[in-house]
């Protein structure tokens, strides 16, 4: 039997579900417990292997104090037929929503959150753009003369 490839709205969701608990400092195993579920069932809802049923997923909001919602923001898009067919996920979205719940991730993002100046965090956020450059990697005009001088 061919191995199935995880969902991406389940991927999402997962990872969606990782990233609050890390953010919360909470482990997979008291998650679990929580859920009523094992460690191992927990990380296989973490990368998507295994759907999360709406009850559990209501009870996964509770324990990680989240609107059922905040596991969906920014999901891949699905065509207007509902099929989850190739080309229907946005890469950018699953690209965006793997790197949040990474490690490095999920360290930029609470650092990131711990600046409280409003304009700084904005100055910040340009500076990234400029140092990223466009899609092909080739980095900004801005960059380039900050690097020059």
């Amino acid at each position: 039997m061919a191995k199935k490839t995880p969902n991406s709205i389940d991927r999402h969701v997962g990872s969606r579900l990782r990233m609050r608990r890390v953010l919360m400092g909470m482990s997979q195993e008291k998650l679990g417990d929580q859920l009523g579920v094992t460690f191992q069932q927990v990380q296989k809802y973490e990368k998507g292997m295994n759907r999360i049923g709406a009850s559990r997923l209501q009870h996964a909001s509770r324990a990680l104090e989240v609107p059922v919602e905040f596991f969906f923001r920014d999901a891949p898009q699905i065509e207007p037929n509902f099929s989850d067919t190739a080309g229907a996920v946005s890469a950018t979205s699953n690209f965006v929503a793997e790197f949040l719940s990474s490690n490095e991730g999920i360290e930029l993002n609470q650092a990131f959150a711990r600046i409280k100046d409003r304009k700084l965090r904005r100055r910040i956020v340009e500076l990234v753009r400029a140092v990223a450059g466009d899609d092909e990697g080739e980095v900004s005009s801005e960059m380039r003369s900050v690097r020059s001088e």
